[in-house]
C-alpha cells in the first residue's frame, strides 16, 4: 500500500536524519531514539517505518542510490563505450562515497549484517544498482542479452567487494579504481 502525502514526508525525514548520523559518526552514530528524536517522529512510529537500524540504514542506502540514479539520469557520462560509461558513473559515486567516509561504512555495514528479514530491501538495493549500471550503459547500448546481464550482476558484485575492501583499509583508492574498471571491462567481450 503506497503512503500518504504525510506519511512519505515523515519517512523522508526519518531517512535524512539518519543520513545525517551516519556522515557525522557512522554505523554506531544511527541510533534509533537518536533518528527519532532528530527527525520529530515517536520511537514507536520510528519502528513501525524500519522495523531495525539494519532496515533504515539499508533504505538509506537505497535512498542514496536514488539520489545517483537521478544525477546520472541530469548528467550521463561522457563517455561513448558502454563499459567507459559505467566505470565512470560508479567511480563518480566512489568518489562520493570517499567524500562522506562514515555514511558508506554505515550503509555498507547494514547490507553486510542484513539477515532474511531485510531480504526484500536488499533486493531493492540490489536492483537499484543493476538499473544505475544498465541506464549508464546509455541508450546506444545494445538491449542487455543473459550475458550482459551476467556480466552487470558481476560489476554489481565487485562494486559492493571494493566498497567493503577500501572501507575496511584492504585495498587502495587504486585499486579500488583498477577493480571497477577491469569488471566493466566485462561488457566489452
Amino acid at each position: 500500500m503506497p503512503l500518504t502525502e504525510r506519511q512519505e514526508q515523515r519517512r523522508r525525514r526519518i531517512l535524512d536524519a539518519s543520513t545525517r548520523l551516519a556522515v557525522r559518526g557512522g554505523f554506531d552514530a544511527v541510533q534509533m531514539r537518536e533518528v527519532a528524536e532528530t527527525s520529530g517522529v515517536a520511537l514507536g512510529t520510528l519502528y513501525r517505518y524500519f522495523p531495525s537500524k539494519i532496515h533504515l540504514l539499508v533504505a538509506t542506502m537505497e535512498d542514496q542510490l536514488g539520489l545517483l540514479h537521478l544525477a546520472l539520469r541530469e548528467r550521463p557520462p561522457a563517455a561513448t563505450a558502454p563499459s567507459e560509461r559505467v566505470a565512470e558513473t560508479l567511480l563518480r559515486a566512489f568518489r562520493a562515497l570517499q567524500r562522506e567516509p562514515q555514511l558508506a561504512d554505515a550503509m555498507v555495514r547494514a547490507l553486510i549484517f542484513a539477515d532474511r528479514s531485510v531480504g526484500a530491501e536488499v533486493a531493492t538495493v540490489s536492483r537499484l544498482t543493476r538499473t544505475i549500471i544498465v541506464d549508464a550503459m546509455g541508450p546506444r547500448a545494445a538491449a542487455p542479452g543473459e550475458g550482459r546481464l551476467a556480466a552487470v550482476r558481476v560489476i554489481e558484485h565487485t562494486w559492493h567487494a571494493a566498497l567493503v575492501s577500501w572501507l575496511s583499509g584492504r585495498s587502495t583508492v587504486a585499486q579500488v579504481t583498477q577493480d571497477i574498471r577491469t569488471a566493466c571491462g566485462l561488457l566489452d567481450t
